[in-house]
């Protein structure tokens, strides 16, 4: 049975005084061998080796195991009564006596010198047992023939024809050796749980670890670090940082002792991204932790992440480059837009539909600090008013009928991070704003039928084609909501007030339809151009982009006529002079709209995806304008 604790025994009397100990207590878990000096050492050497955690001894050998092994060693004290019991059949001789020990020995003499007043005692304390016969020696050539000490004194003093008388240890001293040792067990177990769970997590981390001690020795290299610089860690514990991963930015960092972050250097053939902390304890440098990364990993993992979330569909896939402009009312709303990219304040897109809101508010995201974070898009006209809370907030299990198994992460979690666009915030029911102003003015969220909440780091970006001011003034929008949504506003105009940017928008529609539908790349006609730069567009660029579309699918030769875009055997495209009459007829603008949508949507059998494409308008807009007859 392995030995957690063994006694190492110098001399007979304690060995069998320690075997009645352990038996009559019952400590199984403790074993007690014989060895006295260099042969205690070779006993302990084994006893590690077999397994033991603690070992126990006395006097020199003690000394000499403490230097040979690296397991704790317990040292049985001598006690004034072990010194006195040892003094009591010599205090009849009335010769010099010379008493030899380590320090405890001397401190156990000197509580009871004053007994013995009548003997002539000479006291001399071991600094370490290699010593013992030359002093003996000394004291011989002075003519003192007896010796009171340790197991080594006494040995030493018979081998020079001397009388000896040796310090032996009661059974006081073996129990509370003994006591020490199974709480030094109890430590270095303790300890050596905390070290596993500790190594447990630095080989479980991503990044490679190495951390020093203040002499720039390694004490911890975990396996990353194993795996990223190709050295097994047995080789370089204990060793200095320089000597064992040779002179590198990893070694040349610890020995500087800076702080760094994120710092990228090559260590051989690897880039590495390094971070380096020295730690500091009560102002004196106690070592360094390291930390890298292998930067074809970083962004190996970072690909894997931007493909989870485009599956999620919560990637910004444009920037302001994919913004197709030539006014100069555009270029500012640009050049604001990018200022709003340096800062996390809330803001608020309007316009009419169709004119790029969400363009923009991906461009302002992946310009920003939150770039590799989340886009998660919402439109709140596009769902039902019973669904959008879910939605929004999430849901736990059996918050209601049909919630999923296991809860719903709302889309504000899914955004932490990152940037959450709310498309349409003027339809959000007037119920559901107090809890949105909630969440974005506490940054956290409640699930449905939760009680506890979940703190969210989010950029709110919203838009709306409606007058918010003139929401509220109906009291169909909150105030208090308002002004927390439009710190940062931003009006993009329709394209009516912008026509020099339709040929360039045309052209790039042309080029992009003609890549996706295998066509032969096509031009504009002067006068199908003057036609598009004339047409009054209630869609706008999605108008616009509809047409083009429509036109490169129909068009039969590589140059597109106005009659490809006026297509007159659709009755869904009215020319501009038709429009300008119907402008001044009765009934009211809005009145007409209405008929309109209402002749295409029976025209094309209630088909939402024709209806929306012929229109140039997206599925929520039609679903609001048809709600609102």
């Amino acid at each position: 049975m392995k030995k957690d604790i063994v006694i190492i025994s110098p001399f007979e009397t304690l060995h069998e005084m320690a075997m009645r100990i352990v038996k009559e207590r019952g400590y199984d878990n403790i074993g007690v061998v014989a060895g006295d000096l260099s042969q205690g050492v070779i006993a302990a050497k084994q006893a590690v080796f077999n397994g033991a955690n603690v070992l126990v001894s006395r006097g020199g050998t003690y000394s000499r195991i403490c230097e040979a092994v690296d397991v704790p060693v317990v040292e049985i004290q001598l006690t004034a009564f072990d010194v006195f019991n040892s003094f009591k059949n010599i205090r009849h001789i009335d010769q010099p006596i010379a008493i030899i020990g380590y320090q405890n020995v001397i401190q156990g003499y000197d509580i009871i010198e004053d007994l013995l007043i009548n003997q002539d005692i000479i006291k001399l304390t071991l600094d370490d047992s290699h010593s013992v016969e030359k002093q003996i020696c000394q004291f011989i050539d002075r003519g003192i023939k007896i010796f009171v000490g340790d197991s080594i004194v006494n040995s030493v003093a018979r081998k020079h024809g001397c009388i000896s008388y040796l310090i032996e240890s009661g059974e006081e001293a073996i129990v509370n050796a003994i006591e020490e040792a199974l709480r030094v067990l109890h430590a270095t177990r303790v300890e050596r749980e905390r070290m596993q769970r500790f190594m447990a997590v630095i080989d479980n981390t991503s990044d490679g670890v190495i951390a020093t001690d203040k002499e720039s020795r390694i004490n911890v290299f975990n396996i990353h670090a194993e795996k990223v610089l190709d050295i097994a860690k047995d080789t370089v514990i204990g060793r200095p940082i320089l000597d064992a991963i040779g002179d590198n930015a990893l070694s040349r960092m610890v020995l500087s002792q800076q702080v760094k972050f994120e710092s990228i250097h090559s260590v051989g053939n690897t880039k590495l991204a390094i971070n380096h902390v020295p730690i500091v304890v009560s102002g004196e440098n106690m070592g360094s932790i390291i930390t890298f990364q292998d930067v074809t990993k970083i962004q190996s993992l970072e690909k894997k992440i931007r493909i989870k979330l485009s599956e999620k569909g919560f990637v910004a896939r444009y920037s302001f480059e994919d913004i197709i402009c030539k006014s100069a009312v555009m270029q500012r709303c640009i050049d604001r837009a990018r200022t709003y990219g340096n800062y996390d304040s809330s803001v608020l897109i309007s316009g009419p539909s169709g004119v790029g809101k969400e363009l923009f508010a991906q461009s302002i995201h992946n310009i920003s600090n939150r770039a590799t974070g989340p886009f998660v898009p919402i439109n709140c006209a596009a769902l039902p008013p019973s669904l959008i809370e879910s939605e929004l907030f999430g849901y736990v299990e059996g918050a209601f009928t049909g919630a999923k198994k296991g809860g719903k992460a709302g889309l504000f979690e899914l955004a932490h991070g990152g940037t959450i666009f709310l498309d349409e915030i003027s339809e959000l029911p007037m119920d559901l704003q107090g809890r949105l102003l909630r969440v974005i003015q506490e940054r956290e969220v409640m699930r449905i039928g939760d009680d506890c909440v979940i703190p969210v780091d989010v950029r709110v970006i919203c838009a709306s084609n409606r007058d918010l001011r003139e929401q509220v003034s109906k009291g169909k929008f909150r105030r208090d909501l308002l002004f927390r949504i439009n710190i940062l506003t931003l009006n993009i105009p329709p394209l009516n007030e912008r026509r020099e940017d339709i040929a360039p928008l045309a052209a790039y529609f042309i080029q992009q339809y003609s890549q996706k539908y295998a066509r032969p790349h096509m031009s504009l006609s002067e006068d199908a151009l003057n036609y598009l730069k004339n047409f009054h567009y209630e869609g706008n660029v999605r108008e616009l982009q509809g047409m083009i579309e429509r036109a490169v699918i129909t068009c039969e030769s590589e140059h597109i006529l106005k009659e490809d875009i006026l297509d007159t055997t659709d009755t869904s495209i009215v020319e501009p002079a038709v429009r300008e009459e119907i402008f001044l007829q009765e009934p009211t603008l809005r009145e007409l709209e209405k008929q309109y949508i209402e002749h295409v949507y029976h025209k094309y059998d209630g088909s939402i995806g024709n209806v929306c494409k012929i229109l140039g308008i997206d599925r929520s807009t039609l679903w609001r304008k048809r709600k609102s007859r």
